[in-house]
C-alpha cells in the first residue's frame, strides 16, 4: 500500500504495510468489566511498578499481578527479593474473580497516559486487557501462567515497630549511598530508641554516616539492605511518616503506610 503526500513543491510517496497484515483493533468488550477511577488505578501502578523483575527467565514475574478478588482489586510486584502491594475495594459480583499478570511495558504506557480523574473501564478479555477511557483505548496481551503465592511471603506479625519521617529517611538513604556502588551496594541501619543510624562502607571509596530521629522504644536492630531497594517504595509514597516493621536483622521487613499498601523487603546476607 503506498500513501503519496503533496503540499506546494513538496512531494512524499511512503510505502506502508497492507491493512492486511495489520492485527485486527481488540474491542472494547469482555466476559467481565471492571470500573475504577483513573487517578486512583494510576496510583496503584506507581506504588507497585518498581518491584517487578527484570529476569526473563521468570516470566510470571515480568509483570503487575491484578487480582480481582473479594470485592477489591490487589496490584503485587515481586522480583524475589522485594515484594509490593497495594489493594482498593471496587465493586464486582463474585462470578467476576480473576487474575491477570499485566506486561511492564503495558503499565509504564497507562502510568503515562492515565488522567488524574475519570472513569477507566478495564475488561477481561482471554488473553488480554482492554483498558478504556475518554477517547482512549489501550490493549494488552496478558503474560501466561500462574503468579506464585504471595502472601506467604508477608510476614504475620512483627516484633518491632517504628515511626519514621519519610522525606528525612529518603534524603538520608540518598546522601549515604553516594558511597556505595553497583559492586558493594549495601547499606546497614541500626534502630535504637528514637534513633536511627545508617552506616554505608565501601572499600576503596570510603564511608557515609547519618543519622535520622524515629519513634521508637524497641531493642536494638542492626539491618543490611539494598539502598536503592529501600527508597522505591519512599519515592512513591505521599505520607509524611512511614511505619517499618522488624523482627531482627535476619528477617524481612516491612513498610506500611495510611493506605492498604505492604512492601516487604529481604535483607542482605554480609558476611
Amino acid at each position: 500500500d503506498v500513501t503519496v503526500l503533496q503540499a506546494g513543491s513538496s512531494f512524499f510517496k511512503i510505502i506502508g504495510l497492507s491493512t492486511r497484515d495489520f492485527p485486527p483493533v481488540p474491542s472494547a468488550e469482555g466476559k467481565f468489566s471492571y470500573s475504577i477511577d483513573q487517578g486512583v488505578f494510576r496510583e496503584m501502578l506507581r506504588k507497585t511498578f518498581y518491584a517487578v523483575s527484570q529476569d526473563e527467565t521468570r516470566r510470571v514475574l515480568n509483570g503487575v499481578l491484578m487480582a480481582f478478588k473479594e470485592g477489591k482489586l490487589t496490584m503485587v510486584a515481586t522480583d524475589g527479593r522485594r515484594l509490593s502491594l497495594v489493594e482498593q475495594e471496587i465493586e464486582f459480583p463474585d462470578e467476576a474473580e480473576v487474575e491477570m499478570i499485566l506486561p511492564l511495558k503495558a503499565v509504564s504506557e497507562l502510568m503515562r497516559v492515565l488522567g488524574s480523574e475519570g472513569n477507566l473501564k478495564i475488561y477481561s478479555q482471554k488473553n488480554q486487557a482492554v483498558f478504556e477511557f475518554g477517547d482512549i483505548m489501550i490493549s494488552s496481551k496478558l503474560i501466561d501462567g500462574v503468579y506464585p503465592n504471595y502472601r506467604q511471603v508477608i510476614p504475620a506479625a512483627s516484633d518491632e515497630r517504628v515511626v519514621v519521617g519519610r522525606s528525612a529517611l529518603l534524603s538520608a538513604l540518598r546522601r549515604v549511598s553516594v558511597v556505595t556502588t553497583d559492586k558493594s551496594n549495601s547499606t546497614k541501619l541500626t534502630f535504637s530508641a528514637n534513633q536511627l543510624v545508617i552506616n554505608s562502607n565501601t572499600p576503596d571509596i570510603g564511608e557515609g554516616r547519618d543519622t535520622v530521629p524515629i519513634k521508637y522504644a524497641g531493642k536494638e536492630i542492626s539491618i543490611v539492605f539494598n539502598p536503592e531497594y529501600l527508597m522505591d517504595p519512599l519515592k512513591n509514597i505521599d505520607d509524611d511518616e512511614i511505619f517499618v516493621e522488624l523482627n531482627d536483622g535476619h528477617s524481612p521487613a516491612l513498610i506500611k503506610c495510611s493506605i492498604p499498601f505492604i512492601y516487604v523487603l529481604m535483607p542482605l546476607r554480609i558476611n
